[in-house]
């Protein structure tokens, strides 16, 4: 959790795929922790969604979300998280050199930095860990040490995300909120911010804050 201060800092939050990670990590652990006779099986019960999917017609949040039940229902859930923290470890290099450079300068400033993203806790807390970051993301659901299939909560994306940071942080507290995104699916959060960024439409980075003395 964030400290308290006395006066207001800047809060940053960035979104994950797409922007401080330049792939789809969703999808990756998929292929990274099933094996591919259990994807092909798994995947064929729902290729109407997916062909739906491709076509526009499918919204991503509800892509994931079936995704994840079909193939992860009742998946032992000590095994997969042990592949999720080995999985967390390849996304490192993988994480967008620009973007990496600018949270580590929010980190620097003693900024509070988030990471708000649609993918999943099982290997987004373990790279949380390792950057030092807040995360704010999709929960997947276990019981009787077994996935569900179904998310503990919401998809988090679109309006979502805007509302679990607002339920995270006092935003009347910052004088300087920065948010990092991509995508239409970061449009309400890029909303909360007063140095917006999206990735392929605006060209600069916004500018740090001057921290005063």
């Amino acid at each position: 959790m964030h400290a308290t201060r006395q006066t207001p800092q800047a809060l940053a939050l960035f979104d994950f795929d797409g922007t401080l990670c330049r792939q789809d990590s969703f999808t990756g652990f998929i292929c990274y922790a099933l094996n591919k006779r259990h994807i092909l099986h798994r995947g064929v019960k729902i290729l109407p969604q997916i062909q739906a999917y491709y076509r526009k017609r499918y919204p991503a949040n509800q892509m994931r979300a079936t995704l994840f039940y079909q193939m992860f229902k009742d998946q032992d859930a000590q095994h997969i998280q042990a592949i999720a923290r080995d999985y967390a470890q390849t996304l490192v290099p993988k994480l967008d050199s620009q973007m990496l450079i600018r949270l580590k300068q929010h980190q620097q400033q003693g900024d509070d930095v988030a990471l708000v993203s649609a993918s999943l806790d099982l290997y987004l807390r373990p790279l949380c860990e390792y950057l030092d970051l807040d995360l704010i993301c999709t929960q997947t659901q276990i019981q009787d040490g077994r996935f569900t299939g179904h998310y503990h909560s919401p998809d988090c994306s679109s309006l979502q995300k805007s509302l679990r940071v607002a339920a995270h942080y006092d935003l009347n507290h910052y004088s300087h909120i920065y948010a990092y995104g991509n995508s239409e699916e970061d449009e309400a959060l890029l909303n909360l911010a007063t140095h917006p960024f999206m990735l392929g439409r605006d060209l600069d980075l916004p500018k740090l804050y001057l921290k005063s003395a």
